[in-house]
């Protein structure tokens, strides 16, 4: 099963989760090692998404005992991933379930292994899972995935609703995002919203037999109803706020490539070409890519050669700066002044995109 990660502000999906059964022998349900059950599910997901032809950045799910088993399983599902195409960077690895305190010390090494490697870590089950709000702070996350059960009592709780604002609040304060998944229905979609979560799931948006590619029910939020920008201090919130998963494609990525890209995924505005390293080293415009293509001859010209000579610089921006900073930078260039902004970690690598859009009217507000 596919379950899009949506976007409520552009109403797009920006990454896709995929969940396979347990492995059966006949009519017989196999028992096999859960941490080598763990890897089997995130290289059958990755699969999948392979089979799918589907660009966007891949969600998965591992247990917090998966990973505190070290660096045997971590290499395992590196190099599974890798075998089938998938780079660090377009994966979000969600750490899950509670541990005792005694696993915390290899919990952390694991998290630290992974962003090292270039994944994207997040955080599931927050709000129920047993584990130490404090390690949010040591793990770094780029996400956090609330609760199911958490996230759909919000909409008809207020004490429900009331830890889901305050979780909203940390995670906001220290420059992550808030996924709330199994949303069943529109109201629970639009309580979220107005709670300030923007990165939703579930079959409020989606039907189960949803495939990448096809379309997402998105409820409209009335502007006056739409969340107010909080500001942390007199540079206002960070860019980390507004960050997405960026489409990445390799260098060596042709204009055919990328084509595929934009049609296979009408809502992606952009797609990054990085470097062996995840370093982002070009940046295509959906908007400028196209007409280029779309001229006389445009396809038999560029298709087969390399998708950099219909590239620019990329346009990049620290995670670490605010957000009004970002948007002073992207006014300076007259002809580009719309182009997503390419957000970079400490060592210079590519953790996800920005539309100067969405900081418009975030900042507006």
């Amino acid at each position: 099963m596919f379950h899009p990660v949506v976007d409520l502000d552009t109403g797009t999906v920006v990454a896709v989760e995929t969940h396979s059964g347990p492995p059966v022998d006949g009519d017989v349900r196999v028992r096999v090692d859960p941490a080598a059950e763990d890897v089997r599910r995130a290289l059958a997901a990755a699969e999948a998404t392979a089979a799918a032809k589907t660009p966007l950045p891949l969600q998965i799910t591992l247990r917090a005992e998966t990973a505190a088993q070290g660096q045997d399983v971590l290499t395992r599902l590196h190099h599974g991933l890798v075998g089938v195409g998938r780079r660090p960077g377009e994966v979000i690895v969600c750490v899950t379930g509670g541990f005792p305190p005694a696993l915390r010390p290899a919990v952390r090494a694991a998290l630290h292994g992974l962003r090292g490697a270039g994944y994207l870590v997040g955080f599931a089950g927050l709000g129920a899972a047993h584990a130490p709000l404090d390690l949010l702070i040591e793990g770094t996350p780029y996400l956090v995935k609330l609760d199911p059960e958490l996230a759909r009592r919000a909409a008809t709780d207020p004490r429900c609703s009331a830890l889901v604002e305050a979780l909203v609040g940390l995670t906001r304060r220290i420059g992550t995002h808030v996924l709330a998944p199994g949303l069943a229905t529109e109201e629970q979609v639009l309580h979220l919203r107005g709670l300030g979560v923007r990165l939703v799931q579930g079959r409020a948006l989606a039907p189960p037999e949803w495939r990448p590619g096809m379309r997402v029910t998105v409820p409209v939020v009335a502007e006056a109803d739409a969340p107010q920008a909080r500001r942390e201090d007199n540079l206002g919130p960070r860019v980390t706020e507004f960050t997405l998963p960026a489409v990445t494609l390799p260098l060596q990525a042709t204009a055919d490539d990328v084509l595929t890209v934009f049609n296979t995924e009408t809502g992606t505005s952009s797609v990054v070409l990085v470097d062996d390293h995840q370093r982002p080293r070009y940046s295509v415009d959906r908007t400028r890519f196209l007409l280029r293509l779309s001229g006389a001859y445009g396809h038999a010209l560029h298709a087969h050669k390399p998708a950099a000579r219909l590239a620019d610089p990329p346009r990049l921006v620290p995670k670490t700066v605010p957000a009004i900073a970002a948007l002073r930078a992207a006014g300076r260039e007259h002809e580009r002044v719309y182009d997503d902004l390419v957000v970079t970690d400490e060592i210079g690598r590519c953790i996800g995109v920005v539309r100067v859009g969405d900081l418009i009217r975030s900042l507006a507000r």
